[in-house]
Parts: C-alpha cells; sequence; structure tokens
C-alpha cells in the first residue's frame, strides 16, 4: 500500500484541510514542523519517512486558476520526491507543460474541467493522473467525465472532499465501485484515511494508495506502521 502524504497549499503556507470547506482553511500547527512553510512541512514529513511521492493541492490555483509562476514555485519540492500537483489545470497547454517537467505528474482535477475534451486527449499519457471530485453523492465536473471509464488514464484519484479531515473513515462503498469499473488501473483513496486499519481495509479491496495528511500529523501512522505498510513496494 502506498501511503503519499498531502500538502494543501493556501495564501503559500500548508494549511489544515477540513471537509473540503476551503474557506475556513488555516496554517497547520503539527509536531512534524516548526512552521507552516511548505518546505518545512515537507521536510518534516520526508523525516517521518522517505515518501517517494506527495499530493500537492495548491488551492488559490484550484479556485483560480493556475499563475504563470505556479509550476515555478513548486520546483524545489520536485527533488527528492515526485510531485502530483492538482493546481487547476483546465487547458491542454496548462497540462502539456506541466507534463513536460521532469518529476511533477499534473492531476487533471473534474471540479476544475468545463468538458471531457482535455481528458480525452491526454488519457493515454502515463505520468497523467484523474482526480475524481466529489461532495456528498455530488460528482464535482461534466458528468461524462465519470461515466466514461474508458477515457481515465492508468491512475485515477477518487476524492471524497466531505471525508477529508473529517476522521469518518474512507468511502469503501464508492471506491469498491469505481475499482471495479477501472479494471487494471491503479485507484488511488483520498479522503477519511484515520489509521492502519483503514488503510488495511482499502488494501483488501484493491486500492493501490492513499492520500494522507490527518493521521501523518497526529502521530495515528507512525515511522514504523508506515514503514511495515510499504516495505513490499518497489
Amino acid at each position: 500500500m502506498h501511503i503519499i502524504p498531502v500538502l494543501d497549499i493556501k495564501d503559500g503556507l500548508v494549511v489544515r484541510a477540513y471537509m473540503g470547506e476551503r474557506e475556513t482553511y488555516r496554517p497547520i500547527e503539527t509536531p512534524l514542523s516548526p512552521t507552516a512553510e511548505v518546505l518545512d512541512v515537507a521536510e518534516g514529513l520526508r523525516k517521518l519517512y522517505p515518501f517517494p511521492a506527495f499530493y500537492i493541492a495548491e488551492l488559490d490555483a484550484i479556485q483560480r486558476g493556475p499563475s504563470d509562476d505556479t509550476l515555478n514555485r513548486m520546483r524545489p519540492l520536485f527533488a527528492p520526491a515526485d510531485v502530483w500537483l492538482d493546481a487547476g489545470f483546465s487547458t491542454l497547454s496548462q497540462l502539456e507543460q506541466a507534463l513536460n517537467m521532469d518529476g511533477l505528474s499534473p492531476v487533471l482535477g473534474s471540479e476544475s474541467q468545463s468538458d471531457a475534451s482535455v481528458l480525452e486527449k491526454l488519457s493515454e499519457n502515463p505520468r497523467l493522473v484523474l482526480s475524481l471530485d466529489f461532495r456528498e453523492d455530488e460528482f464535482l465536473g461534466p458528468p461524462s467525465i465519470l461515466e466514461n471509464a474508458d477515457n481515465w488514464p492508468s491512475r485515477i484519484i477518487v476524492m471524497t472532499l466531505g471525508r477529508v479531515g473529517a476522521n469518518s473513515g474512507p468511502d469503501l462503498k464508492r471506491l469498491t465501485e469505481i475499482k471495479r469499473r477501472a479494471g487494471n488501473r491503479a485507484v488511488i483513496a483520498a479522503g477519511g484515511v484515520r489509521h492502519v486499519h483503514d488503510l488495511e481495509q482499502l488494501e483488501a479491496i484493491g486500492i493501490s494508495a492513499a492520500l494522507v495528511a490527518t493521521s501523518l500529523h497526529n502521530g495515528s501512522l507512525t515511522s514504523e506502521t508506515i514503514s511495515s505498510l510499504m516495505k513490499n513496494i518497489d
């Protein structure tokens, strides 16, 4: 089971995400870092475990669209870990620029799309990550993105915003259904992971990885536990 730490960034700082209510997010307070500065928090997470990848949500860009310097501001994080970046990418040119950067896997978030055309053009790119975004039972984005599994790329995040930071557990029912439709593609859970038992349940239904934040910062997942879960990963 891959564990991918999450950095939610707002106004240049890492914030504590809660149920997708972005206007309420405040800078994170964590024993892993003395500040909420992005590089400090990333370093604290790397001391917990040398994670091979990070997921970054650039919340200002998701809400307003990426600026010209969004990708450049992320560059210091590209080594030694790969970065999965959701920055509100919504055009072919934005994603092609991101796909040309070493160490970066751009995330196409369904909530940022006006139609399915960009996904259709890039779905076979092995570095593209699709995020299927949900709020409660509502799918966020063009329905055709959810309905047409043939256009899904090799990695799919199932983002359940209402469970982010809510200590409520993953949405196993939805994840099971998406995994059934995804076939051999890797499905990644986002939202609700509380402890090792949640991760074991996800692994049991065929989920490849989980995006995790709260349980890393509150100590529910220790270095030893993370090492045990990830020991069989190449």
